[in-house]
């Protein structure tokens, strides 16, 4: 799947669907974004059943606040509807592909029941 642009009217539904979504906070003027950013998209070719989008900071100043984007790149990774990894930085193909693959790996059972567990007995964690 090709990379999408996201906007802040699509971002909730995007990351909230089944599935796991890959989102690159970047700008034009960034000079670590320009070098993660074809490491990105050969991520998603190479993985056409994850959903791949990016968000302009500067045409997106509003979503990239909510978002409590500080430093860019921004990558963060949800899987249905759960953020599971939020990082600044540009991070090399290997690395990508790794935290690609441990996020397919993990058992979503468990980790609902772990933010479950965690919610009821905030002491728990």
């Amino acid at each position: 799947m090709a990379t999408i642009n996201l906007v802040q009217a699509d971002f909730e539904a995007t990351v909230n669907s089944d599935g796991i979504t890959l989102v690159d906070f970047w700008a034009e003027w960034c000079g670590p974004c320009k070098t993660f950013g074809p490491i990105f998209e050969e991520a998603s070719n190479g993985h056409p059943e994850i959903t791949f989008a990016k968000v302009d900071t500067e045409a997106e100043q509003e979503l990239s606040g909510m978002a409590g984007i500080s430093s860019i790149p921004t990558l963060m990774i949800f899987r249905d509807g759960i953020l599971l990894f939020s990082q600044a930085g540009a991070l090399p193909a290997p690395a990508l592909n790794e935290l690609i693959d441990k996020v397919q790996g993990l058992n979503m059972a468990d980790v609902h029941a772990e933010i479950a567990k965690q919610q009821s007995d905030p002491e728990a964690s």
